[in-house]
């Protein structure tokens, strides 16, 4: 019998999917206002002109491609309720949350801005579904439910586990 995934969980996984596709979103539109991102990152800066801009285009783009990678597969695992997956993306949630913080540094044109709120809200929102009390009860199971929602057995704890006999 399969074990109905609470709303939290559900609610976790949609706020996952907005949240990569606002931040896909982000990484295209570094494409579009290329000059205008570069004109802020040399708007500061009085060695601008000995110093090659960084490459926004690229970074964006691969970053996103790794982060959405590492997202899909980690994804799978919390679905199926695995403690692990839910501890690392929330540090991949932390992390995007430390990257678009660190990206406002740079005085980015105004859509930039707005879009890093979203992430930043997205963000918040995705952490608090990840750990709500709905979601710890799914992950955290007693030895009589199943591992997986497919009702496969639990595998045996270290404590379930028999003593090897001599």
């Amino acid at each position: 019998m399969r074990q109905q995934r609470p709303g939290s969980v559900t609610g976790a996984i949609w706020l996952l999917i907005a949240l990569m596709g606002v931040t896909g979103v982000a990484a295209l539109l570094t494409l579009v206002f290329k000059d205008q991102l570069i004109d802020a990152w040399a708007a500061d800066r009085p060695d601008a002109g000995a110093v090659e801009p960084p490459a926004f285009v690229a970074v964006a783009i691969v970053m996103f491609i790794v982060v959405a990678s590492l997202v899909a597969v980690l994804l799978q695992f919390f679905r199926y309720g695995y403690q692990w997956a839910r501890v690392a993306l929330t540090g991949v949630a932390a992390g995007l949350a430390v990257a678009t913080l660190a990206c406002l540094r740079t005085g980015p044109p105004a859509i930039f801005v707005v879009a890093s709120v979203i992430v930043l809200a997205l963000d918040l929102a995705f952490v608090l579904c990840l750990w709500h009390r709905g979601t710890s009860a799914y992950i955290v199971r007693t030895p009589e439910s199943p591992a997986t929602p497919d009702s496969q057995p639990a595998p045996p704890s270290r404590a379930q586990t028999p003593e090897p006999r001599p």
